[in-house]
């Protein structure tokens, strides 16, 4: 049986989306959503498609008795979208960030915990290979306790359009990425965050496109992130760049080849100082990225479990962003169980 879909967001995320949906047999796309119609027009002949126009998530799920809302529209349009979605009976998968307030993203779980339906949240950075296998050794205990992990990222895209103009552009639009990659490394909840937030000389940004962050985890572990949006020159991966130190050794990762060890010997005859270097071994088969994510998102439903990025689990990615926003607002440490309610 073939679930029902509307896609909401016809822009270039959106197009990447739709042609995953096409492509599978239990899928049937019935409507298209956009705030303008000839976005929505020009997706239907793009792929070649006569799918009824609509320019609300609800009217759509009305219109066509939809069970499924896929979700590629602005973040600020995230939250109510999928409300309206679930509270119409639908399912949600949708991109990231689930909300872009915490009241929202607190509402969405609520609503999703009263109708019973399934809300997912593209998290497509967790899944690559690189990642899933060094998960798989820290997991495994290769460095042993991560005590100490930090993330660099140094880009300068010129994207264009709402993200320069955007007051956060990197915290909200991106660095949610890598906070969510580093809850995932370290398998622990946030605790606190405090966050420096600035727009150096040069930005072609109107927010601030800089931020050096320091979160606290609920295991002990300490994260530090280094981001900017407006580097010229020496440029990370889009993964970042990653330092990871634990009980018996630490871990560099690159973002783009399996990570480099540096462990301390065990045998008898080695000396308290004695390292032993070896290069990660790709552990993870199969598709990777925004595919692999679906995957595991549409598996999830089928299955009747939680997805792994399930809204209930991503919240704490969000608080991340969220808090991060309002330490540098209020420049002072943020306890995230303040934001969560908890």
């Amino acid at each position: 049986m073939k679930l029902r879909a509307v896609l909401a967001g016809c822009g270039s995320m959106g197009n990447r989306w739709l042609e995953y949906a096409l492509d599978r047999e239990d899928v049937e796309m019935v409507a298209l959503v956009d705030i303008f119609a000839a976005n929505a027009q020009a997706m239907n002949e793009r792929h070649g498609l006569q799918l009824p126009v609509y320019s609300s998530v609800a009217e759509a799920i009305e219109g066509t008795g939809a069970e499924l809302l896929l979700d590629t529209s602005i973040p600020d349009a995230h939250a109510s979208n999928a409300i309206a979605a679930m509270q119409r009976g639908a399912n949600v998968m949708m991109e990231k960030p689930m909300a872009v307030a915490m009241e929202d993203a607190l509402r969405l779980i609520e609503v999703s915990e009263q109708t019973g339906r399934f809300c997912a949240v593209m998290q497509n950075r967790r899944y690559t290979k690189e990642i899933r296998s060094l998960k798989q050794d820290l997991d495994a205990g290769i460095i042993g306790k991560p005590g100490f992990v930090a993330a660099n990222f140094f880009l300068g895209p010129r994207f264009g359009g709402f993200r320069e103009l955007m007051e956060h552009p990197l915290i909200l639009d991106m660095a949610i990425h890598t906070f969510d990659a580093a809850r995932y490394l370290i398998g622990a909840d946030p605790v606190s965050v405090y966050c420096h937030e600035f727009n150096p000389e040069g930005s072609w940004y109107e927010g601030n496109a800089s931020v050096i962050c320091i979160f606290e985890f609920s295991n002990g572990a300490v994260f530090s992130y280094n981001g900017s949006w407006s580097a010229l020159g020496h440029a990370t991966s889009w993964e970042g760049e990653w330092r990871i130190h634990g009980s018996r050794g630490s871990a560099l990762w690159d973002g783009n080849h399996p990570a480099l060890y540096q462990v301390k010997q065990l045998e008898a005859d080695a000396s308290a100082d004695a390292l032993s270097t070896s290069e990660g071994v790709i552990h993870w088969q199969g598709q990777e990225r925004r595919e692999a994510c679906l995957n595991e998102m549409f598996a999830a439903l089928q299955s009747g479990k939680r997805s792994e990025t399930d809204i209930r689990d991503n919240i704490y990615s969000v608080s991340m962003m969220l808090g991060a926003i309002e330490s540098a607002k209020r420049q002072t440490k943020i306890m995230l169980s303040e934001l969560l309610n908890e």
